[in-house]
C-alpha cells in the first residue's frame, strides 16, 4: 500500500466546490475519475479543504492509496492527460500511509482578487471580483491590522454550527495595489466558513466608509455575524499555498 501526496491546481468556475456532491458536478469527482482510470482500481482522495462554489485554488493538496507501483512522474502525466483544462496535477510524491491531507494541514494562504475599474476585465470576468470604484487601500490597511492575531472570529462566519470553537489565528493580512488590481493575501492557521470572503467584504465596506477602520475590535467583540460587512463574491477567491 502507498500514500501519494497529490498538489494540484483548479479553475473553480465551473465546479460546485471541491467535495463531492450526489447532485453536482464537483473537482473532487472529476479528479477521483481520472486517478482511478489512470491506478486501474477504483480510489477516493482526501482534500486538503473543501471551497466554495466557483472558489479557485493555485495550490491544493489531496492524498490517495493505492496498490499502483506507477512512479510519480508517471501519475503526473497520466492523470493529466485525463483532467479537463481547468484541473492539473502539479506534483507527486510518496508520503507516509498516515498522512493526512487535511487533518496535518498546519495552516493556508488565500488570495482575494478583487478588479477595480468602471470597465470590466473581458479576460478574467470569472477570476477577479469586479468593483466598480475606486480602493481606499489606506483606510483598509488601518482595519485590516485589527484582524490579524488570534481572535474569535464568529462575526466573520456564515455558519459557526458545525466548528467546536470559532477562534483562529491570523498570521498576516496584506493589501497589494498595483494600478487596478487590489490583491489581499491572508495567512493563518485555519479559517471559517466563508471567513475569508466576509473579511473582503468587510474592507470593501471600510474602503466605502461604511465601517470605520476602528470598529473592527468591536465587531470582533460582538461574535455576530451581522456586525461585520457583506460576504464578496466566490470568484475572487484563491487556495494560495497549504503548509505542513
Amino acid at each position: 500500500m502507498r500514500n501519494l501526496k497529490v498538489m494540484t491546481a483548479y479553475r473553480g468556475t465551473k465546479y460546485h466546490g471541491f467535495q463531492r456532491q450526489s447532485n453536482a458536478l464537483t473537482v473532487q469527482e472529476v479528479l477521483e475519475r481520472a486517478v482511478s482510470k489512470v491506478l486501474n482500481e477504483q480510489v477516493g482522495i482526501i482534500g486538503c479543504s473543501r471551497t466554495d462554489t466557483g472558489v479557485h485554488a493555485n495550490n491544493f493538496c489531496f492524498n490517495v492509496k493505492t496498490e499502483s507501483n506507477i512512479r510519480t512522474i508517471g501519475f503526473c502525466r497520466g492523470v493529466n492527460g485525463e483532467l479537463p483544462d481547468d484541473i492539473s496535477i502539479l506534483s507527486c510524491e510518496d508520503a507516509p500511509l498516515d498522512f493526512h491531507a487535511r487533518f496535518d494541514c498546519r495552516g493556508k494562504e488565500y488570495i482575494y482578487k478583487i478588479h477595480c475599474s468602471e470597465s470590466k476585465d473581458p479576460f478574467g470576468a470569472d477570476l477577479a471580483y469586479h468593483y466598480r470604484r475606486k480602493f481606499n487601500a489606506e483606510r483598509a490597511k488601518a482595519a485590516a491590522a485589527h484582524l490579524v492575531g488570534t481572535h474569535d472570529f464568529a462575526s466573520f462566519c456564515a455558519d459557526c454550527t458545525s466548528v467546536s470553537t470559532t477562534v483562529r489565528t491570523i498570521y498576516s493580512l496584506e493589501i497589494e495595489n498595483y494600478g487596478d488590481s487590489v490583491i489581499l493575501l491572508v495567512k493563518g492557521d485555519g479559517f471559517l466558513y466563508n471567513m475569508i470572503r466576509i473579511i473582503a467584504g468587510t474592507l470593501l465596506d471600510v474602503s466605502e466608509g461604511r465601517i470605520e477602520p476602528d470598529q473592527i475590535p468591536a465587531i470582533l467583540e460582538a461574535r455576530d455575524r451581522l456586525k461585520a460587512g457583506r460576504t464578496a463574491m466566490a470568484h475572487g477567491l484563491y487556495l494560495n499555498r497549504v503548509f505542513y
